[in-house]
This record gives C-alpha cells, structure tokens and sequence, in this order.
C-alpha cells in the first residue's frame, strides 16, 4: 500500500473534516521505526494537496505545505 494510500485510508475512518497527524500514518507504517517514515509521509501529504484530495493545516487553518514549518495536520480537502 502506497503512503498516500495509508493517508486517505486513515482519513476515510474519520469523521469529515477531522485531521490525522503524519506520525499516525508514519506509526502506521514504519512500527519501530516510524520517525523514519515522517518526511515521506508529510511528502505524500504534499503530492495529495497538488492533487486536490487533503489539505495541511496548522492550528485549524490551511496553511502551504511548501513553506509550513513544525507540527501539521492533514484532513480531506472540505470544497
């Protein structure tokens, strides 16, 4: 299963517009090892905004994930 595979399957056992943490998806994927799995999956977070499908956010507002610096959330895009 691809990461942005594990996001949106996360992400569809939530309730709309509910966010996950990267970690819960890098937990997820990488058991032990997770810290490992963060940058990929905050990367695919980024490939599933260029396509539409979620949106970063930091402190409940949608923030770039290009420039967003620290903890971030991911939820399903609302529009």
């Amino acid at each position: 299963m691809s990461v942005e595979s594990s996001i949106l399957n996360l992400l569809a056992q939530r309730a709309a517009g509910a966010t996950i943490c990267p970690s819960e998806v890098a937990r997820q994927l990488g058991g032990e090892e997770w810290r490992s799995m963060m940058e990929p999956v905050r990367a695919a977070a980024r490939r599933l905004v260029a396509a539409g499908e979620v949106e970063i956010t930091q402190g409940g507002e949608v923030v770039d994930p290009e420039t967003a610096k620290g903890p971030i959330r991911i939820r399903r895009t609302t529009g």
